[in-house]
């Protein structure tokens, strides 16, 4: 297994892939249209964000989308990791963590001195990001009304 930056050759690949990964990430909330992951991702790819894939014989196994943000507080500019995602087929051989660690050290490089995630509270994902010194900054909370 590699990991690598992802070259343009790689994008429709894994845009395709992404309605499933958003899927999966929201736990079975939200199935969104190609239309819509591109909408989503190309600014962030427009703003000097992209990948890192793990392949193995010319296939994709997974990746990370890794960008920044502001801290909407004190502006200063962050790490972000906006979507993390493993194929079905490949998920327990601990290539979720080789991609972060490919993420956080880019973030390390750049001199980046924090880097922040989103996931839903429910998703197992939260138990390897925690292992790997993520805490618990915000919650966000929702009440359904229907």
């Amino acid at each position: 297994m590699n990991i690598r930056k992802a070259d343009h050759s790689d994008l429709n690949a894994i845009l395709s892939l992404s309605p499933q990964a958003i899927f999966d990430g929201t736990l079975g909330e939200v199935m969104p249209s190609s239309e819509k992951v591109e909408s989503l991702v190309q600014p962030l790819l427009d703003k000097g964000g992209f990948y890192f894939i793990a392949e193995a014989k010319d296939e994709i196994l997974g990746w990370v989308l890794v960008g920044t943000t502001k801290d909407q507080f004190t502006e200063k500019q962050i790490g972000f990791i906006y979507e993390l995602y493993i194929r079905q087929q490949h998920r327990g051989k601990g290539h979720s963590k080789r991609l972060m660690n490919a993420a956080i050290e880019h973030f390390q490089k750049e001199g980046y001195a924090e880097v922040r995630l989103s996931a839903k509270a429910e998703n197992p994902a939260v138990h390897m990001y925690e292992n790997m010194g993520f805490t618990t900054r915000s919650v966000t909370m929702c009440l359904n009304l229907e």
